[in-house]
């Protein structure tokens, strides 16, 4: 059975190592060792998050409000790419997989996030080429990472035991 871990790399097209490439270096040191850029991009991407055109992505996040999607996200980039542990000391461990479990992560709401942080991480000026890249590795790792995770906790709420339950995609 594959883990949480390779799945994400075979749905995501990134390697593990390309995706934990962000580790190689400090990036928050690299974008000048503080928050900034990381508010920049985050604010970009939650505007362009909760102005989408599609319903049901939208929906995805009515439950919460953008000011506090926008601090989640840039406390947890700041604390990941090398800067101090802000999410951390604010809400505890970042467990990815359990703080999504409410939310529908499926292989289309991946795409339509990668989407929008792709553009969000193009037009943050804040942000050089290599980091972007290195990041963009990650979040489309990450992205397919909790949607495996969101599919096993799935089976396992539904008591399956079969091995080759978990080999294919879930739409």
């Amino acid at each position: 059975m594959q883990s949480i871990q390779e799945k994400a790399s075979e749905w995501s097209g990134v390697a593990a190592a390309d995706a934990f490439a962000i580790d190689d270096g400090n990036i928050f040191e690299a974008l000048g060792g503080t928050p900034q850029p990381f508010v920049d991009l985050s604010t970009n991407f939650y505007t362009r998050v909760y102005e989408d055109e599609e319903e049901w992505f939208r929906e995805i996040f009515a439950g919460s409000k953008k000011e506090d999607a926008i601090q989640n996200q840039y406390e947890f980039l700041v604390q990941r790419m090398g800067g101090p542990p802000l999410f951390s000391q604010r809400r505890g461990h970042p467990a990815l997989i359990a703080r999504h479990r409410p939310f529908p992560v499926t292989h289309q709401a991946a795409e339509r996030w990668l989407h929008h942080m792709q553009q969000a991480l193009n037009t943050t000026a804040s942000i050089d080429a290599d980091s972007k890249t290195k990041m963009l590795n990650f979040f489309r790792h990450t992205a397919y990472f909790l949607v495996a995770g969101n599919e096993m906790t799935r089976q396992q709420s539904q008591g399956v035991t079969c091995k080759h339950a978990t080999s294919k995609p879930a739409e």
